[in-house]
């Protein structure tokens, strides 16, 4: 009952703040892009989402070498052809495209342990090289807005 209770009050303050107000306090940095370039920019992230919770999905039912091949394919090293990488940096500022490779790498090293954690079973050493992956998207998205 209590956590309903906050769960609404909560929301209520949030409803109560205008939306322009929370633009102008917003302190990071927008990145104007085209509009093609920014639909593409939203699309791969909403797919980097999925693939997290798809990655966690597998590696709750212990099926680490499955996690390990989407995450290379989908947000690893070898996405970036598929998400149009080359295209895209030279529209990002430069903190922007280190996250993303930070990103992009980080996937591709947790890929490599989540395969070795098939054999070792050491799912917290798996967890942690996510964290990273994650840390570079909390990253990205604490400095950075699309406009």
């Amino acid at each position: 009952m209590k956590t309903a209770v906050l769960a609404f009050a909560l929301s209520a303050i949030l409803l109560a703040i205008p939306v322009a107000q929370c633009a102008e306090e917003d302190g990071r940095e927008a990145v104007a892009l085209p509009d093609n370039m920014k639909a593409h920019m939203l699309g791969n992230m909403r797919d980097h989402l999925l693939t997290l919770q798809e990655i966690q999905s597998l590696l709750a039912r212990g099926n680490y070498d499955e996690a390990g091949k989407i995450a290379e394919k989908r947000l690893g090293m070898d996405s970036l052809d598929a998400h149009g990488a080359h295209h895209m940096a030279p529209f990002m500022p430069a903190g922007m495209r280190q996250a993303g490779s930070g990103m992009h790498r980080a996937a591709s090293r947790f890929a490599l342990v989540v395969q070795e954690a098939s054999v070792d079973n050491n799912l917290p050493r798996a967890l942690g090289a996510l964290s990273e992956v994650t840390q570079q998207c909390v990253a990205c998205h604490t400095g950075y807005r699309l406009k």
